[in-house]
């Protein structure tokens, strides 16, 4: 038995649950994994279990799930902590994730969706607690993270002056998104990361996870992950309904607010292009180099918006579309 199973058991042991069985129910692409804890009783409760030494850290996600909850959100509530070692015993919501629900039930896809929009209506309402800013810097560094490992995997190169022209257009384009007013963006807002919880009411009826990088930056970055699924394929039509959707619920420059979701589309999927990249290249993770091909579509798409004309061009001539040929390399290149 390891030093960290030893201090998870005690932790399990000091919260009242030595009698409950353990079973793994999720890990991600972090470090953190979660188990599930069952009694006798079939009363239920989730581990989270966060290693220090592996760069996780529990405060941001108490903290945010504690302002979610407090604005009527469903965010697990927290119930036992040791924050040193980085556990959590936290509430169950359940196994229905909003992709399994929709699975089982297409007709529940756009109610799932409407409620989803809710949420981002009830959040961005709330006073906006202290959070690290998601601005042209940080937006323009996470983009550009397509050249770092997605274009470094295909080419080997780095730090080339196509990316150095990249970040200066990018940066001028991201500009109007920084000035608009912040809301707190969940940064990982998505159909497998929604659980479907039908006994609440109103926006309460959407289980939130994974929301522990919370930032604050513009309202339409959460409405672009939800509808631009790196997972799921989600219906165009849904898409446009749930951005007016949004926009009647949230009055403002319609035309400002869609080149922003256009930009930030372009942004947001750029950064996972690379981000799959590197989870192949330098953690072996290859499964996620099949899913380039529907991130690389929303690129695609957004970059059709006018206000994305600036870049558009570049980014086509700079970063090769991710063929069947260029994949299978990418996934060559994955650490063992």
């Amino acid at each position: 038995m390891t030093d960290r199973e030893t201090l998870l058991i005690n932790f399990i042991d000091g919260a009242g649950w030595s009698d409950a069985t353990r079973i793994t129910v999720a890990g991600d692409a972090s470090n953190r994994r979660y188990e599930r804890l069952s009694r006798a009783d079939g009363s239920t409760i989730i581990l989270m279990d966060a290693p220090a030494d592996k760069g996780e850290d529990v405060r941001p996600f108490i903290a945010i799930a504690e302002h979610l909850r407090s604005i009527g959100l469903s965010a697990p509530e927290i119930l036992q902590r040791d924050i040193a070692n980085g556990f959590l015993l936290i509430e169950d919501l359940g196994d229905d994730l909003f992709k399994q629900v929709i699975a089982r039930d297409a007709n529940l896809e756009l109610p799932l969706y409407e409620a989803s929009v809710d949420v981002l209506t009830v959040l961005h309402a709330a006073p906006l607690p202290e959070l690290a800013p998601y601005d042209i810097a940080t937006m323009t560094n996470f983009a550009a993270r397509a050249y770092d490992w997605y274009l470094f995997g295909l080419t080997g190169q780095r730090s080339t002056p196509e990316q150095a022209k990249f970040e200066q257009i990018m940066a001028n384009l991201l500009a109007p998104v920084d000035a608009a007013p912040s809301v707190l963006i969940q940064r990982d807002y998505h159909a497998e990361n929604l659980l479907w919880l039908p006994a609440r009411q109103g926006a309460a009826r959407v289980g939130l996870l994974d929301f522990q990088d919370a930032m604050r930056g513009h309202a339409a970055y959460d409405l672009v992950s939800i509808l631009q699924d790196a997972r799921r394929d989600v219906p165009r039509e849904i898409e446009t309904r749930m951005i007016d959707r949004y926009l009647a619920q949230n009055p403002q420059d319609k035309d400002a607010f869609r080149a922003a979701y256009a930009i930030l589309g372009v942004q947001r999927n750029l950064r996972i292009v690379g981000a799959f990249a590197r989870l192949c290249i330098d953690l072996g993770k290859p499964r996620y180099i099949d899913l380039i091909p529907r991130v690389w579509e929303f690129v695609e798409r957004n970059l059709a918006h006018p206000a994305l004309a600036p870049v558009a061009d570049h980014i086509r001539a700079t970063l090769p579309v991710p063929t069947p040929e260029r994949l299978k390399l990418l996934k060559s290149k994955c650490a063992s």
